[in-house]
């Protein structure tokens, strides 16, 4: 994905589904409905749970299929 790529929340929940980490922004922050700095202040509070990988933080996706009442059998396309 390019830095400066839009993605449609369509595109957002599929990655969700198939990786087991996402970006905490925007992939977690927008499907949790914050802004970006609502975003990583949540996850400083510990609110949204993140995972370090280097520098990056990274949100799991077990975690954040369950806040979203997603299930791992829904179908990525429509």
């Amino acid at each position: 994905m390019a830095k400066h790529e839009v993605l449609t929340a369509k595109e957002i929940i599929a990655e969700i589904i198939e990786w087991p980490v996402v970006p905490l922004w925007p992939h977690a922050g927008k499907t949790l409905g914050l802004s970006r700095g609502g975003t990583y202040a949540a996850a400083g509070r510990g609110d949204i749970k993140t995972i370090k990988l280097g520098r990056l933080k990274r949100v799991p996706t077990a975690w954040l299929k369950q806040t979203l009442g997603l299930t791992a059998t829904e179908p990525t396309s429509a």
